[in-house]
């Protein structure tokens, strides 16, 4: 990865923590110290090893261990969607609309976890293909 690709994926992951605290903010309060501080966790964890696999010379473990936490982050968030806590604004179900406001965060979130996703692979084959793995 080069260094403007670098700053690209740190940027776009920072635009994606943003995004998902925002929303885990809003999740009920029995949740707060659970699986939103279980993703919180990953989320920041993910961070970490992006940083470990840029300074590494040989990043078969930092990138292996990425790929493996960023997998469960978004198992995470998916959990998360199936269990309806996306529908919930300050703690409270939103009781305008609160399906929409579920599908759509979730939406935004598996966007953005795509592309990082797409990214982080291209990562990894640039890795292999440097035969810094």
């Amino acid at each position: 990865m080069t260094i403007s690709a670098e700053t690209t994926f740190v940027r776009k992951y920072i635009d994606f923590l943003k995004q998902l605290n925002m929303y885990l903010n809003h999740f009920p309060r029995h949740e707060k110290y659970a699986l939103a501080q279980a993703i919180r966790q990953d989320a920041y964890r993910v961070f970490d090893l992006m940083v470990e696999g840029q300074k590494k010379y040989y990043k078969k473990t930092s990138l292996t261990e990425l790929d493996i936490t960023f997998e469960q982050l978004k198992s995470k968030l998916l959990l998360a969607y199936h269990l309806g806590y996306f529908q919930f604004k300050d703690g409270k179900t939103d009781s305008k609309n609160p399906t929409t406001m579920s599908e759509k965060r979730f939406a935004v979130l598996s966007r953005m976890a795509d592309e990082l996703g797409r990214m982080i692979g291209g990562w990894i084959k640039k890795v292999k293909e440097d035969k810094k793995w």
